[in-house]
């Protein structure tokens, strides 16, 4: 159904060590993703948005609380079985991009395809199109190294829509991009949306904001509208 709850995060809660002194970064945080959302995550820096997003992307595991993806509650599942599900299920654009050194532009894109069973030539078809869709055909076989801070975040991007996901997270993926790529970016977030996907993207960003058709904001940890 067009409206289902693709995720519900009931009570999270991610306390940090620092030293002797416990960081609240995010309090009982709960919310639920549907399948039309495209979300922008808002707030001041430090209020707990990338924390948020690394639980509800699998990456961090919560203090306390629960996540229920797809209908299945993930609270029993260990880490193998958490990395299975993030790789099949769910994109994400990292603020420090992630890329692998010893690949090339096309080889970064073209490996979560690899990695859930696609043929060879499928993944570099894939690969190509979402490149020449964000300007960068001319950077298949250059090594990342050699990309500037905005190519860099173009191909994370693709890298996390080449294939297809039942949830998106982002977070500023308009951050290090100029107003033209950040565009492009915007237009292709907003057709994966309307394809069905449902997307939850941290930003500062005005323009990304406006694309978006709901916004929750974030201060202290704590949810203080949910849109």
């Amino acid at each position: 159904m067009a409206d289902a709850a693709v995720l519900e995060a009931r009570e999270l809660v991610r306390v940090f060590k620092d030293g002797e002194r416990e960081v609240n970064a995010v309090r009982s945080v709960s919310l639920v993703v549907k399948r039309p959302d495209f979300i922008a995550l808002i707030g001041p820096s430090g209020c707990g948005k990338s924390t948020l997003l690394s639980l509800l992307g699998l990456i961090d595991i919560p203090t306390s609380g629960e996540i229920v993806f797809e209908g299945v509650s993930l609270r029993a599942l260990n880490d193998k079985k958490l990395r299975e599900y993030r790789r099949a299920r769910i994109g994400y654009v990292f603020q420090s991009f992630n890329l692998l050194s010893t690949l090339t532009v096309e080889e970064n894109v073209m490996l979560p395809c690899i990695l859930n069973g696609w043929a060879e030539l499928e993944a570099r078809k894939r690969a190509h199109e979402i490149l020449s869709t964000l300007g960068l055909s001319h950077r298949l076989k250059v090594m990342p190294a050699t990309l500037s801070g905005g190519e860099t975040q173009r191909v994370a991007i693709a890298r996390a829509v080449a294939r297809p996901a039942a949830l998106l997270i982002a977070d500023e993926p308009t951050g290090n991009l100029d107003s033209v790529s950040g565009a492009a970016v915007l237009s292709l977030l907003e057709e994966l949306n309307r394809q069905g996907t449902p997307i939850i993207m941290a930003t500062h960003s005005e323009n990304a904001v406006a694309r978006c058709n709901r916004v929750i904001r974030m201060r202290d940890g704590v949810i203080v509208d949910a849109g």
